[in-house]
């Protein structure tokens, strides 16, 4: 069996530019049937979601799953928060680097492991404007770079 990248169901592309990310989780993630299955439909947005720990647990909070287009009036409330499944260790570490260091923890992909729907954190910094700015300046030193190397 061919080992390749588990396909994302959603991604949280803003992520990487607006944040360094320091370290990376793998966590379940505790959802309600029609929300599997419209997770699965890629019916989920993950754009402005972040990690809070509320009371030793880890919750998913503003991520959006939309409405499974078969399910019923037992259909999901699209916004809830949904609780991550983690290692206590992994919690606590979290928890510490969020509390003390002043870290963010933020989801940056939700995909597929066999049956499972997983969900990958990551513990990070908010870039500040000149950080993102100086992002920006290295990507366009790069391209101007390659379009150098292209037209030799």
């Amino acid at each position: 069996m061919a080992h390749h990248a588990p396909r994302a169901l959603a991604e949280n592309r803003r992520a990487r530019h607006e944040y360094t990310i320091l370290d990376t989780f793998e966590a379940g993630l505790q959802l309600k049937g029609t929300e599997v299955k419209a997770v699965r439909d890629g019916k989920m947005q993950l754009r402005d979601s972040f990690v809070e720990i509320r009371n030793g647990e880890a919750w998913l909070v503003g991520a959006h799953i939309g409405a499974y287009s078969h399910g019923n009036r037992e259909n999901h409330e699209a916004e809830r928060p949904r609780k991550l499944l983690l290692q206590r260790r992994e919690l606590d570490k979290i928890f510490g680097r969020t509390q003390l260091k002043g870290l963010t923890a933020i989801p940056l992909k939700v995909y597929l492991k066999g049956n499972w729907i997983k969900i990958e954190i990551a513990l990070a910094q908010g870039k500040k404007l000149h950080d993102k700015r100086q992002a920006e300046r290295e990507k366009e030193l790069d391209r101007e770079a390659r379009e150098a190397i292209d037209r030799r």
